[in-house]
C-alpha cells in the first residue's frame, strides 16, 4: 500500500509535514510519529513540521519549525489526518514539488499527487504505524509513544467501533518499542479542576430535542468568558452529551473568529453526509464542519433531527 510513499521519501532530501488545523491527539501523534520515523531512518534528510499548536496536547512536545516559503522548492510535503483541503494547517503545501496525503477519514476530495486513504484504520497514527511495519522502518520510542497517543485518542481508549484486530496489532508493535503507557494516560485523563468546572457548565447547557438529538450552542461572548481555547470548547466538550440514554446524535456549536465550529457525533447513525453538505467531513459517526453563522448551525441541526426523527 505504501510503495509510492516510500519511493517519494527516498527521492527528496527535504520533507515538510502538515496535518489539519486545531490539532487533536491523532493529528499531532501522526505528525510527530512520522517525523521521528523519518529522522531515525533517513538521518541525512531534512525533516520539518508545520502547523498550529494545542494547549490540550502540549504534553506531546510538539513545536513547529520555522519554514520559509523558499524551503518548499524541491521539497516533498506530507498531509496527514485531513479529509478536506480547507482543513489543512498552512496552505504552503501547495508550493511543494510533490505531495503525499495519508488519511483515515471518509474521502472528500483529492488533495495530493500520492493518496493513501484507508477508513479501516481507527486513526491516522494507526496508518503511519502500518507504514513503518510494512516498510521495515525503525520506530524510535518517542515516535512510538506519539503514535500510540493518537491511537488512544481517536479510538476512545480502544472503545469505538472503528477498533479492529489490526488496531491491536499496531498497538502491540508500538509498545514493543519501549515507552511507558502510564506517562500518556496521566497526561490525557488527569484534568485541572478548572476544566472539570467547565465541563459542569457545559452539562448545564445541553439542549434536548424530540428527535433523539442533543446540542450545545456557545456564543463568542460566552466562549470568551470561559478562558479556554477553541479546541477545548469545541472538540473537547462535544462528548459531555455522549452518554445520555436515548440520545443517538449530539452536536456542539462554538462561535469563533473563523466561524461556528461544529462537532457532530452519533452512536448509531452515519452523520458524515450532513457534515459534508456544510463543507466539512470526517468519519461516519464523528465529523465536523465550520459554519458561517448561527442560522446555518440551526439548519444543520434540523438535518440531524431529520436523521434522528426518521429512525425513531
Amino acid at each position: 500500500m505504501f510503495e509510492n510513499v516510500i519511493a517519494a521519501i527516498r527521492e527528496y532530501n527535504r520533507i515538510i509535514i502538515h496535518r489539519h488545523k486545531n490539532p487533536d491527539g491523532d493529528a499531532l501523534g501522526s505528525q510527530l510519529g512520522l517525523a521521528g520515523i523519518l529522522k531515525e531512518n533517513f538521518p541525512k534528510k531534512e525533516i520539518l513540521s508545520v502547523g498550529d499548536t494545542s494547549a490540550r496536547y502540549a504534553f506531546m512536545g510538539y513545536t513547529p519549525d520555522e519554514v520559509a516559503d523558499e524551503a518548499y522548492k524541491g521539497a516533498l510535503a506530507f498531509i496527514l489526518d485531513t479529509s478536506a483541503s480547507a482543513l489543512i494547517a498552512d496552505e504552503r503545501y501547495k508550493l511543494a514539488d510533490k505531495t503525499v496525503r495519508i488519511d483515515h477519514h471518509i474521502f472528500c476530495e483529492e488533495i495530493a499527487e500520492i493518496e493513501v486513504t484507508d477508513t479501516s484504520y481507527e486513526s491516522c497514527c494507526g496508518l503511519i504505524t502500518a507504514f513503518a511495519m510494512e516498510c521495515g522502518l525503525k520506530v524510535p520510542a518517542p515516535a512510538a509513544k506519539a503514535l500510540y497517543t493518537g491511537m488512544i485518542t481517536d479510538s476512545g481508549r480502544f472503545r469505538y467501533d472503528s477498533v479492529s484486530p489490526q488496531t491491536f496489532r499496531c498497538a502491540a508493535f508500538l509498545m514493543e518499542q519501549g515507552f511507558r503507557t502510564d506517562d500518556i494516560y496521566r497526561n490525557l485523563y488527569a484534568d485541572d479542576f478548572s476544566f472539570i468546572q467547565l465541563r459542569a457548565k457545559y452539562v448545564l447547557k445541553i439542549q434536548l430535542t424530540d428527535c433523539n438529538v442533543a446540542y450545545i450552542y456557545t456564543t463568542k461572548e460566552e466562549a470568551a468568558s470561559y478562558g479556554a481555547d477553541d479546541f477545548t470548547l469545541s472538540r473537547g466538550m462535544v462528548n459531555v452529551m455522549g452518554e445520555i440514554r436515548g440520545i443517538d446524535i449530539w452536536v456542539n456549536f462554538t462561535e469563533t473568529d473563523e466561524g461556528v465550529l461544529c462537532e457532530i457525533r452519533s452512536s448509531l447513525y452515519n452523520i458524515n453526509p450532513v457534515a459534508k453538505k456544510y463543507g466539512g467531513g470526517g468519519h461516519a459517526k464523528a465529523s465536523g464542519a465550520t459554519l458561517k453563522d448561527r442560522e446555518e448551525a440551526m439548519a444543520l441541526l434540523e438535518d440531524l433531527k431529520a436523521i434522528g426523527g426518521a429512525n425513531q
